[in-house]
């Protein structure tokens, strides 16, 4: 999985990791991204998860009047 992982990240991708608990997926996640010092971040996939949750969104800003991204 380490190998993949890395293909992965080399080629630019994403990865979603699936498995039963316990298996030490979030601990294999946290520790790349901390031997390449990225950020990490989990996600919890919920019934009334958005795609704007994940990625992102823009949104008028009324004040401003000017468009702003709020990051997912």
């Amino acid at each position: 999985m380490v190998e993949l992982l890395l293909v992965a990240m080399l080629s630019d991708g994403h990865v979603l990791i699936e498995d039963v608990p316990g298996t030490g997926k979030t601990t294999l996640a946290k520790a790349l991204a901390r031997s390449l010092d990225l950020s990490f971040a989990r996600i919890q996939f919920t019934p009334d998860l958005l795609p704007s949750d994940v990625t992102g969104i823009n949104f008028y800003n009324q004040k401003t009047q000017e468009f702003e991204f709020r990051a997912g």
